[in-house]
């Protein structure tokens, strides 16, 4: 079972048949499309959704040709000094730093270049893979569906962070970890599990 988030609301891929609930429908994904997915998680009534295909392979398939996919990476970064994690604030919520894979870019050297143009920080170095999450965005009025590869981050820097704002960004902190948990509610889902599976193990 795989999360997909469009607007905080999750689509569920599964090869089980879920409890039929009204606020929780579920589609054979062969039959369904782009428009009709966007307009029933749009409505308020709906929670979640979920699409079924009793074979993984074509559950995935079916739905990779739906939207068109978009590769991203980007990183957890702790202050080795601080014990604190960089975040950024964008759109009212607070996010991690991340972005666009380039062509023929390897996915970490990616992710690392991402955190440091997004925030300014410097000397970072991977530790370990996290999560890789999914999320529906529009840009040029189609919607594309966006996969972010995550990685933990270490860095020793000091310095003074410097949020990219062309990209919308307003801040970029180090928050203490104790504090994290009570900003979960102005983060977006795909975020809070990259947060949550990591803080949990």
């Amino acid at each position: 079972m795989y999360k997909v988030f469009f607007n905080q609301k999750p689509i569920v891929l599964t090869t089980n048949i879920p409890p039929i609930k009204e606020d929780s429908p579920f589609f054979y994904v062969k039959f369904t499309n782009k428009k009709f997915i966007v307009q029933v998680l749009k409505s308020k009534k709906v929670k979640m959704l979920y699409l079924y295909h009793p074979n993984e392979d074509k559950l995935f398939h079916y739905f990779f040709c739906i939207f068109k996919l978009v590769e991203a990476a980007g990183g957890l970064v702790r202050n080795l000094k601080t014990n604190h994690f960089l975040f950024i604030f964008r759109n009212k919520k607070w996010d991690l730093p991340k972005g666009r894979i380039n062509k023929n870019e390897e996915v970490q050297k990616a992710a690392i270049r991402e955190v440091e143009e997004e925030t300014g920080v410097e000397n970072l170095s991977i530790t370990k893979s996290l999560n890789t999450t999914y999320h529906i965005f529009k840009r040029n009025r189609k919607y594309r569906l966006k996969k972010t590869f995550w990685y933990l981050m270490e860095t020793n820097y000091s310095g003074e962070l410097t949020p990219e704002t062309k990209e919308g960004i307003e801040k970029a902190v180090w928050i203490d970890k104790k504090i994290i948990v009570s900003l979960k509610s102005e983060m977006y889902k795909n975020i809070d599990l990259v947060i949550s599976n990591y803080f949990n193990k």
